[in-house]
């Protein structure tokens, strides 16, 4: 089991800052297509975090056209160029499935302050 462990250490990012149910982040996630490679940026709320050490995974929903789009991302993958807080959400709960139901600004996560 060790041996899992010690793989497991050396594939945590450091680079990644706190990241926390509620929080509103952008992830600049690598897309390749073909040949090139563009970074495309997801910008929403993280209604879920699962999982931990390198396997450790979080989801992010946002509204587009008024269509709501979860996608989830694995936290330490070498996929994701950047991840910025933009703001950190107040929440109580760990998992914020019940903004799937909300439209408007009733799906809002207040700021913490």
């Amino acid at each position: 089991m060790d041996y899992i462990r010690a793989i497991e250490r050396q594939q945590i990012r450091e680079d990644i800052p706190e990241v926390r149910v509620g929080d509103n982040v952008k992830v600049h996630y690598r897309i390749k297509e073909g040949e090139r490679e563009r970074i495309q940026v997801f910008q929403g709320d993280v209604i879920r975090m699962s999982g931990e050490g390198a396997r450790e995974t979080f989801t992010v929903r946002k509204l587009s056209f008024g269509t709501g789009v979860e996608r989830t991302f694995p936290l330490h993958s070498p996929k994701i160029g950047k991840l910025e807080v933009v703001r950190h959400g107040k929440v109580r709960r760990a998992k914020l499935y019940y903004l799937r139901d909300k439209v408007g600004k009733a799906a809002r996560i207040p700021e913490k302050r």
